[in-house]
């Protein structure tokens, strides 16, 4: 398993989807985020989980991923959701499996790599900004 291949090939994936301003693997406080560089997404390595290692079965890990995107709008009567939900569209766009297999398998680097579990957000209670955190998981091949 070569690590730094495989983030760096869902890295790849992220720079794909249109509107952001801002891509990064170094995440900062939404504070920290000028206006200038929204709307912004960083990709976050989490935790890594390793399966099997038994006798005889090959050991797989799943590797966990959180996606931080921001989103701001200076026109107070605009929501900034509306600004977010298109780029929660485009990211999870760039995650769907691919038709004939299912999955997404990073070119091969992969068992699956895929959107899992909740998304997260805060569509604007913080003011003019909104926040949502997506959880990516891959799976290595066994």
């Amino acid at each position: 398993m070569n690590r730094e291949a495989i983030y760096s090939a869902v890295f790849s994936r992220l720079q794909t989807v249109a509107g952001f301003t801002t891509v990064s693997r170094r995440v900062k406080h939404w504070a920290d985020v000028p206006r200038a560089e929204m709307p912004y997404v960083a990709m976050v390595q989490r935790r890594e989980e390793a399966e099997g290692s038994r006798r005889g079965i090959p050991l797989r890990w799943n590797m966990l991923v959180d996606l931080y995107v921001y989103a701001f709008t200076p026109d107070p009567n605009v929501s900034p959701c509306t600004i977010l939900n298109p780029l929660l569209d485009g990211v999870c766009d760039a995650f769907l499996p691919d038709v004939p297999t299912s999955t997404i398998t990073l070119a091969g680097l992969v068992y699956q790599c895929r959107i899992n579990g909740a998304i997260e957000t805060d569509e604007g209670t913080l003011g003019e900004l909104a926040v949502a955190l997506i959880p990516l998981s891959i799976v290595t091949p066994e």
